[in-house]
């Protein structure tokens, strides 16, 4: 017995998009205003919305991949494409909070001269941006590692442009240009144990490992206490992308249970109770010789 559930990606893939189009916009702003400006705090914050920029159009063709029927030789279609790239936009994270890390003590040990009010307005102005592609990637975040990654990236973003907002106030009141460099070492430090948890995440799910929302004692005895249900063993659960779950297991069926009405009890069971979107059941009678542990 197989059941497939497909939820929708489209309102994702839309929202993915439309940060896309912000980001773009933004970085264009910002690397002029950079170098109008002479400030190295924008021409860093305009890389980071280039690196942004690259990472949201891999995660636009991932999610089409994913989209992808399934064929006879990727049964399960391309749900992986869409982990794979989450893996590759984590370790991007985890590679630009280090450059911001190694900038931040270059510009500690030599600090340089900005205009500080030209750059509070364009920091301004990418907060503003950022808060806003945020709040329309929010609702797709828990759902989706590759709209959790555009999130964790976005939320970057706008910490690196509430810094930079932080460090312009402070040139201005102060004078001191080495208010940049702590700002930017802080949002480094801030990332990389969050980009460590997205990849953690990716790679649990390429190992095939249980998901955390899934007990799998608690749904091995959730089955068993299925009337009819004598016992149950080779139970695997598996994600075979971000919220889709796959399940196998064999089901021991006691002498009076009837083979197609506990299928039914079983499957309708799993549905109710648990977030498995993928099911396969084998019903088979007492005495079996189990092959598997």
């Amino acid at each position: 017995m197989h059941e497939h559930a497909r939820p929708s990606r489209s309102a994702n893939r839309r929202r993915l998009a439309a940060v896309l189009a912000l980001t773009v916009a933004l970085l264009v702003i910002e690397a002029a205003a950079g170098f109008l400006t002479r400030s190295l705090a924008l021409l860093a914050d305009a890389t980071h919305m280039l690196a942004d920029v690259g990472a949201l159009t891999f995660a636009l063709v991932a999610m089409r991949f994913a989209e992808r029927p399934a064929t006879p030789q990727k049964t399960f279609g391309f749900y992986r494409v869409e982990i794979l790239a989450a893996c590759v936009n984590s370790a991007a994270l985890a590679l630009l909070a280090g450059l911001i890390l190694v900038e931040a003590w270059g510009r500690l040990r030599t600090p340089s001269p900005v205009k500080a009010v030209p750059m509070l307005i364009v920091a301004a102005a990418a907060l503003a941006v950022n808060v806003g592609s945020m709040l329309l990637l929010r609702r797709g975040a828990d759902a989706s590692l590759n709209v959790k990654g555009a999130y964790l990236e976005v939320f970057s973003d706008a910490l690196m442009s509430l810094g930079v907002l932080a460090a312009g106030v402070t040139i201005s009141l102060t004078g001191w240009y080495g208010a940049d460099a702590v700002a930017s070492a802080a949002i480094g430090l801030f990332i990389l144990p969050r980009a460590w948890r997205l990849l953690k995440e990716a790679v649990e799910i390429l190992l095939e490992g249980t998901p955390s929302q899934v007990s799998l004692e608690t749904l091995r005895d959730s089955l068993r206490a299925i009337p009819g249900v004598e016992d149950v063993h080779d139970l695997h659960v598996w994600a075979l992308t971000s919220g889709v779950h796959a399940m196998s297991a064999h089901i021991v069926r006691a002498d009076n249970a009837m083979h197609d009405d506990l299928l039914n009890r079983v499957r309708d069971a799993i549905l109710l109770n648990f977030a498995i979107h993928h099911v396969t059941l084998q019903v088979e009678s007492a005495g079996c010789v189990e092959t598997h542990a």
